[in-house]
């Protein structure tokens, strides 16, 4: 971590670029961590506080591009062909696209917004699977801008004013988080199961 941010920050002119481009390919599920690139410009903009408002702009519009590129191209465009990419079906098989599905059965377009702040292997499902289910874009489009808004500046805000000390804090309740969230998937399964079994007796 220490290192990264050495380097940004040696070219912190050039770091708002940086986190836009290394989100945009987020965006086609690469490995590249939202909650990593908030923490690190935030982290920048307490030693570089005349470039704050660049360096969140930076992230942020990054995080909402990126999440507009799983919904659009990977969800709507390619579709069901992502599975025969062996990169893409690695990362995100079909078994938690359908559990995805029955949080959007259940929640609707609240799940978009809680699933915000999960981290990035269930966040990007979520976008994926919004798409392969063909939800209206504009709907997509609007629920997720809210979404990106609230989450990227509550996390920019908490790193910016408490920095690394956080970190820890953060991770618990995004575990915590999940934890609900999978309770209550599972718990709307199980009775959406034993619902049907009851009414084939």
């Amino acid at each position: 971590m220490e290192a990264f941010l050495d380097f940004v920050q040696a070219n912190v002119a050039f770091a708002p670029y940086a986190f836009l481009g290394l989100l945009l390919l987020a965006g086609f599920n690469l490995p590249i961590s939202e909650d990593l690139m908030l923490l690190t410009s935030a982290l920048l903009a307490i030693k570089n506080p005349d470039m704050k408002y660049e360096l969140f702009a930076g992230v942020y519009l990054g995080a909402y591009l990126s999440d507009l590129i799983c919904y659009g191209f990977m969800g709507r465009f390619l579709g069901p062909k992502i599975f025969q990419i062996k990169f893409f079906s690695k990362m995100i098989n079909q078994e938690k696209l359908d559990k995805i599905n029955s949080f959007y059965s259940r929640f609707g377009v609240i799940t978009l917004i809680v699933g915000r702040f999960i981290p990035f292997g269930v966040r990007n499902a979520l976008f994926l699977t919004a798409g392969l289910g063909k939800m209206n874009a504009l709907k997509f489009a609007i629920s997720d801008f809210i979404a990106c808004t609230v989450s990227s500046l509550f996390f920019f805000w908490l790193y910016f004013t408490y920095g690394e000390s956080v970190i820890d804090i953060v991770k618990r309740g995004n575990m915590i988080l999940f934890a609900v969230f999978a309770a209550a998937g599972l718990g709307w399964f199980i009775h959406k199961k034993v619902r049907k079994s009851g009414h084939s007796a």
